[in-house]
C-alpha cells in the first residue's frame, strides 16, 4: 500500500471525476454526469459513459431534461422505473434516448441558486432498493456543491494574477496584452469555462484606419488613448488585447450575449464620444467549439462590416 491513495483531490473536476467513476462501480448505470446549466443549455461537463455515447462538452436542452423535471419538484431524485413517472415519461429527452431508470441531486452555485446536477440514467429499470442509496449521493451532490463555491469564490483572483504578464507578452505602445498574452488569456479561460460550464464572450475592435496612419508617434498616441477610452467600458475581471496596430480584443469571462451586446454598445458609444471610429463584432462561447472559436467569430463579424 502507498500513501498516495490517502491525498486529498486537488480540484472541483478532478473530486468530481472520481465521484463518478465510485458511483458506477456501486451502482452500475450507463451514464453519469455532473452538469451545467446556462440559459437554456444542459452542458455535460464531466461523464462516465458506458453506452449513451455522451461526451463532456456535449449540450443538451435543459427544459427537455428529467434533471429540469426533478428540480421542479415534479419527479423524485430517484426512480428505478423513471417511465412509471408521468413527468419523467413525457419528458422530450425520453424520445431521444432510451431511459428506463433515473437518479439526480442538484448542485448549487456561490448564492445557492441552481448550479446543474448529478445525476445518472440507464436504459433498463433498476430495482426499488436503488431507494436507500439517496443519503448517500444527497451527500456527494453537497460535497461537489461546497468544493465548487470554494473554487468559484477564487476565481477572480485567478484572473488578476493571470494577466500580470511578462514583458514579451505586452504591446509595447499601450501596455495591453498582445497575441502572445491574448492567447495565453483565452487558453486559461478556456479551461475554467470547460470545468464549471461558464458562458464568455469576446468583443472585437476593428478600427476603420491604422492607429499610425504613417506616423508611428500619433499611432502611439491614438492606440493608447483607445485603451483609456476602451478600459472605462470593462468589469473588473475583462480582459483587453491590442492584437494589432488596428485590432483591439475584450474577452468578458461570465457573460453571455445579452451581457455581451450591453458591453459592445458601451464600446461604441465610448469611442464615437471620442472621434474614434471602428467596428465591432460579438461572440459568445458556444461550449462545443470554444474560446479561439467565438474569437474567431468575432474578428468575422467586425471585418464582414468594412466590407
Amino acid at each position: 500500500m502507498t500513501i498516495d491513495k490517502f491525498f486529498s483531490f486537488s480540484d472541483f473536476e478532478s473530486t468530481s471525476r472520481a465521484v463518478l467513476t465510485f458511483l458506477h462501480s456501486r451502482l452500475g448505470f450507463e451514464l453519469w454526469m455532473v452538469t451545467r446549466t446556462e440559459g437554456d443549455d444542459w452542458i455535460v461537463l464531466q461523464s462516465e459513459d458506458h453506452g449513451y455515447g455522451v461526451k463532456e462538452g456535449d449540450v443538451f436542452r435543459w427544459a427537455d431534461s428529467f434533471c429540469s423535471q426533478m428540480v421542479r419538484g415534479l419527479g423524485p431524485c430517484i426512480a428505478p422505473k423513471s417511465g412509471l413517472i408521468p413527468a419523467y415519461a413525457s419528458a422530450p429527452i425520453g424520445e431521444q434516448v432510451d431511459i428506463g431508470a433515473y437518479v439526480g441531486v442538484p448542485l448549487s452555485d456561490a448564492d445557492g441558486s441552481l448550479f446543474g446536477t448529478l445525476c445518472a440514467i440507464d436504459p433498463n429499470e433498476q430495482p426499488d432498493s436503488l431507494q436507500a442509496e439517496l443519503p448517500l449521493i444527497e451527500l456527494l451532490g453537497k460535497m461537489l456543491s461546497c468544493l465548487l463555491v470554494a473554487e468559484l469564490k477564487l476565481l477572480s483572483h485567478q484572473r488578476r494574477t493571470e494577466r500580470s504578464l511578462p514583458r514579451d507578452a505586452l504591446d509595447l505602445e499601450t501596455g495591453l496584452m498582445n497575441q502572445f498574452g491574448w492567447d495565453s488569456i483565452v487558453q486559461a479561460e478556456e479551461r475554467r469555462c470547460r470545468i464549471y460550464g461558464h458562458s464568455a464572450c469576446v468583443v472585437t475592435i476593428a478600427l476603420t484606419d491604422s492607429p499610425s496612419n504613417g506616423n508611428q508617434e500619433a499611432g502611439a498616441t491614438l492606440a493608447t488613448h483607445i485603451h483609456q477610452t476602451l478600459k472605462e467600458c470593462l468589469g473588473p475581471n475583462d480582459s483587453m488585447a491590442r492584437i494589432a496596430p488596428q485590432l483591439f480584443a475584450i474577452m468578458g469571462p461570465e457573460r453571455n450575449l445579452e451581457h455581451g451586446n450591453s458591453l459592445a454598445k458601451r464600446i461604441v458609444a465610448a469611442l464615437s464620444s471620442t472621434g474614434v471610429a471602428a467596428y465591432v463584432g460579438i461572440a459568445t462561447r458556444d461550449p462545443r467549439t470554444g474560446m479561439r472559436a467565438a474569437f474567431e467569430k468575432s474578428k468575422e463579424s467586425a471585418f464582414a462590416q468594412t466590407q
